[in-house]
């Protein structure tokens, strides 16, 4: 086992980590930029070194400040937690190259599952439903219509490379797909330095649902369940949970035979989390892997009792997934809601700023994951995300009741925050009766669909 380990992010997932490491009798080093010197979670580390500015670029992004500072701490492995550099598979062989374990999948895993046309492929190879689309790169918009017209309106056009919705537009027609192929390929370029695109079908108001999975270095992989991840805003996800309110057993013993068989075919090792889409007759179509700790991966650890990160470090570490598939139960319902510093009045404008009152929930079945507190200063140079709010209670019913007076007792003033709306979609009638897909919000909550007086 591991003695040493660098936390290679920032926010709270360095603090989830970090934490793992301490209750595994592990010293765990956290970097930090400049605009992050005051974060409290830093004297939790055995050590803290700071690998640079203030922006991404400068310190999170830089692997040759991290790949410096590991070396002077003399760490065995890197955990990336997620985002930054946590699926390059460029970072993973550097560090590997400098003898140090990266806390992942190896690096030609990852690489083949970062590009989303060879996904496709391996994804078709494991016989895992796919959505309609073109068998590889699109080059120019001529060539984008020709398939559009194969496969039929509506389409969506989406980057090869990366996430998060970047590099996604949807076309209804031969115009907008010919006017939003540019705008997709130039922010692809901007945001991932790859404009490769490729075109599927677009599914109509379908749900997103994705497989937690883990596998060790000799082949043994498990899944531990699904979460739904239907409610988003511009693609990025608000509120996860397991399971999923809308599938059936056998859909969902399918969902997830076919994640392992994706994740064997693609050698996995590690936790990593399979992605779907489902149309309403509960037929599912391959989306992408995520090579990494999800953000949600809470969800999952309450519903299964198993701890992702400490099973990710001794996965690296060489140990063999002590897990049976028939000893992974789904207990309970879990939900999380993601507390953004945004303005949802506002377009979920971010609202960077320093806080002067955070009172947290607390409570039977409440756990809340954040490095924030009164007097912490959200930057505007990162993600958003200041907390995570999870219940698991018995029941989903009972889960969304817990949930909502767990947000009426979350302070955090005087930012802008997405508690409120939160708290709106505990009581909207189709979220309590799982009638949600990836349109919900947008068609509920936008100014647009609010009532005129």
């Amino acid at each position: 086992m591991f003695t040493r380990i660098m936390v290679a992010n920032r926010g709270e997932i360095a603090l989830r980590v970090i934490r793992a490491c301490r209750d595994m009798g592990i010293e765990a080093i956290a970097v930090y930029s400049r605009a992050d010197r005051d974060a409290a979670y830093l004297n939790l580390a055995h050590d803290a070194i700071c690998i640079g500015g203030e922006s991404p670029a400068q310190s999170y992004l830089n692997a040759a400040a991290i790949l410096s500072a590991a070396e002077i701490a003399d760490v065995q492995a890197i955990h990336p937690g997620y985002g930054f550099l946590a699926e390059n598979p460029k970072f993973a062989q550097m560090c590997r190259d400098c003898k140090i374990e990266f806390i992942g999948p190896s690096a030609e895993t990852m690489a083949q599952l970062g590009d989303k046309v060879a996904a496709r492929a391996l994804a078709k190879r494991a016989k895992v439903p796919l959505i309609p689309g073109s068998s590889g790169n699109v080059e120019n918009e001529d060539e984008a219509v020709i398939i559009a017209e194969t496969i039929g309106y509506p389409v969506m056009i989406k980057a090869a490379a990366g996430g998060g919705g970047r590099g996604m537009r949807a076309a209804h027609n031969e115009v907008t797909l010919r006017s939003n192929f540019g705008h997709a390929r130039a922010e692809a370029e901007g945001a991932f330095k790859d404009g490769t695109l490729y075109i599927e079908k677009l599914i109509e108001r379908p749900r997103h649902v994705e497989v937690q999975l883990l596998g060790d270095r000799k082949g043994h992989i498990v899944h531990l369940w699904e979460r739904d991840c239907s409610l988003q805003r511009r693609h990025q996800k608000l509120i996860e949970e397991s399971p999923s309110p809308h599938i059936g057993g056998r859909t969902r013993n399918k969902l997830c035979n076919a994640a392992i068989r994706l994740a064997k075919a693609a050698g996995y090792h590690s936790a990593g989390t399979c992605e779907f889409l489902v149309d309403k007759d509960e037929h599912f179509y391959f989306m992408e892997v995520n090579a990494r700790i999800q953000v949600e991966h809470p969800v999952t650890e309450l519903v299964t009792g198993q701890d992702l990160v400490q099973w990710q470090i001794r996965i690296a570490a060489g140990e063999s997934l002590k897990l049976r598939q028939d000893q992974i139960k789904q207990n309970g319902c879990a939900i999380e809601c993601r507390i953004n510093a945004e303005d949802p009045e506002d377009d979920f404008r971010p609202h960077p700023g320093p806080i002067h009152e955070f009172i947290p929930p607390g409570g039977p079945g409440v756990r809340l994951d954040t490095h924030a507190y009164a007097g912490y200063v959200v930057s505007p140079y990162y993600d958003s995300m200041i907390a995570k709010l999870l219940v698991h209670r018995p029941t989903r019913a009972q889960a969304i009741n817990a949930m909502g007076r767990a947000l009426d007792e979350f302070t955090i003033g005087p930012l802008k925050t997405t508690i409120p709306i939160h708290r709106a979609i505990m009581e909207q009638v189709d979220f309590v009766k799982g009638n949600v897909d990836t349109t919900f919000i947008e068609r509920t909550f936008s100014p647009a669909a609010r009532p005129t007086a």
